[in-house]
C-alpha cells in the first residue's frame, strides 16, 4: 500500500513537472514577448504594433480568457538594432521565461533574436517582416503570416512594367536584408520579362541624405524606381527627386505602406504605390466595422491606428484563436501541433486566406497595391498571385 501512494506521489511530482517546465504558462496567465523599435528609426511602426498588440490583450483579458488564462505582454526595445535585438530576446527568454515571443519587427533583428529563442524551444510568432528567412529554411518554430518582400515585388513590377510601358526601371534600397529581399524580388520579376534593373543603388540603416542616388538615377533616365526603403528614406528619395524634377513612377513593398509616408511627406509622396496585405484603418473609412475599431483604438492610445496597429492586433487575435484551441494543457508543442492545422479567414482589414501546416509556414504568399491619392492609401488593385 505505502508502494502504491509512493508510486502516485511521484505520478503526481512527475506531472506537475512536466507543467512547470513549460515556460511562460501558470495555472492564470500565459507571458507574450514582443520585441520592437521604440526609440530608433522605426518607432513609428513599434509603438503601433505594440498598442494593437495590447489593444487585443486587452480585449481579451475584458471579455473572458484563453482556457482559464488571461494574458500579459512583455514589450522590449531594440532600437532597430540586430545586437539589442539579441539582449533584448535574451532577457524575455531567460529572465522573464516567456512562452512565446510574437510580433517582433525587423528582418536583421529576427534574425538575429531567433537563434536565442530557439535554444529554449520558443515559437517565433508571426513577426512584423515579410522576409523569406521567417519561414526558411523550415524550422518547428517559425510562423511567418505576410507575402514576401521579394514575392510581393517579383509579381508586382512586371505586372506593372507592361502596364506602364516602362522601359528603365531603377533600385534604391537598404543594404540589409530588408532591402536585398526587396531588390532581388524586382530582379527575379523583371527577369520574367526580360529585362534587368538599369541602375541599383543602396544607403546604409539610418541614412538621410539620398542626393546622390537621385542623382544617379535621375541621369540613367529611369522611369520607374522600386523602393527597398521603409519610412523616412521613403520620404527622402521621393522628396529629393520632386525637388529635381526627378519624377519616375515609384513602387515600394509593404514596409513603405504607412500613414507616416503621406502624413510626415505631405503632397509630394501623391502617386506613390505599394504592395499591401492588410487595409490601413483611416478613422472615416467606408467599412463601418473598420470604421468602429479604428476609433475604439484611438479612444484607448489617443492617436490614430495605422496599419501596423493592424498587424499587431491581428497577431495576438490569431495567437488567441490558435492557444484557445491548443486546449489547457498548453506547451510548444501542443501549440506547434495546432499550429499546423490552422486556417485564419479573411478579416475586416481585407487580409487574404492564412493556412499553416506542418510543411507550410507561411500563411497567405499574396498581396495587392495601393496608391497614395489625395494624401490618403487607396486600394487599386485585387490580391494577385
Amino acid at each position: 500500500m505505502k508502494f502504491k501512494a509512493t508510486l502516485a506521489a511521484a505520478a503526481i511530482l512527475a506531472c506537475t513537472g512536466v507543467l512547470a517546465q513549460q515556460q511562460g504558462v501558470t495555472k492564470d496567465t500565459i507571458l507574450i514577448g514582443t520585441i520592437q523599435d521604440l526609440s530608433g528609426p522605426l518607432a513609428g511602426f513599434g509603438k503601433q504594433a505594440r498598442n494593437g498588440m495590447q489593444l487585443r490583450v486587452d480585449e481579451l483579458n475584458e471579455q473572458g480568457s484563453v482556457n482559464g488564462r488571461k494574458l500579459k505582454l512583455l514589450v522590449e526595445d531594440d532600437g532597430y538594432d540586430p545586437k539589442k535585438a539579441v539582449l533584448a530576446a535574451q532577457k524575455l527568454v531567460n529572465q522573464d521565461k516567456v512562452f512565446i515571443i510574437a510580433g517582433h519587427l525587423g528582418t536583421a533583428q529576427n534574425m538575429a533574436a531567433m537563434p536565442v529563442q530557439f535554444e529554449k524551444n520558443i515559437v517565433n510568432f508571426l513577426p512584423i517582416t515579410a522576409a523569406r528567412e521567417m519561414y526558411e529554411p523550415l524550422h518547428k518554430l517559425k510562423y511567418s503570416f505576410a507575402a514576401t518582400y521579394y514575392d510581393q515585388i517579383r509579381l508586382a513590377l512586371p505586372k506593372m512594367v507592361k502596364e506602364k510601358n516602362i522601359k528603365k526601371v531603377c533600385t534604391i534600397y537598404q543594404d540589409d536584408d530588408f532591402g536585398l529581399e526587396v531588390q532581388r524580388g524586382a530582379e527575379a520579376g523583371l527577369k520574367t520579362i526580360n529585362m534587368e534593373v538599369a541602375e541599383k543603388t543602396t544607403y546604409k540603416r539610418g541614412a538621410t541624405d539620398f542626393s546622390s542616388q537621385v542623382a544617379k538615377m535621375k541621369s540613367s533616365g529611369c522611369e520607374l524606381v522600386v523602393l527597398g526603403t521603409i519610412i523616412r528614406e521613403t520620404i527622402g528619395t521621393i522628396g529629393e527627386s520632386r525637388k529635381t524634377g526627378f519624377n519616375p513612377i515609384f513602387l515600394g513593398s509593404s514596409a513603405a505602406y504607412t500613414d507616416l509616408i503621406h502624413k510626415l511627406g505631405g503632397k509630394a509622396m501623391d502617386g506613390l504605390y505599394a504592395t499591401m496585405t492588410v487595409q490601413h484603418p483611416y478613422l472615416d473609412e467606408a467599412s463601418q466595422p473598420i470604421r468602429f475599431w479604428a476609433n475604439k483604438y484611438k479612444t484607448k492610445f489617443n492617436e490614430d491606428p495605422t496599419v501596423f496597429s493592424v498587424y499587431g492586433y491581428i497577431i495576438i487575435d490569431q495567437f488567441i484563436k490558435a492557444a484557445q484551441k491548443a486546449g489547457p494543457n498548453l506547451t510548444t508543442d501542443s501549440f506547434v501541433k495546432t499550429m499546423d492545422t490552422m486556417t485564419f479567414e479573411p478579416d475586416m482589414f481585407g487580409g487574404a486566406r492564412a493556412t499553416y501546416t506542418a510543411t507550410k509556414r507561411l500563411g497567405s504568399d499574396i498581396s495587392r497595391m495601393s496608391q497614395i491619392k489625395d494624401g490618403k492609401w487607396t486600394v487599386v488593385s485585387d490580391y494577385a498571385k
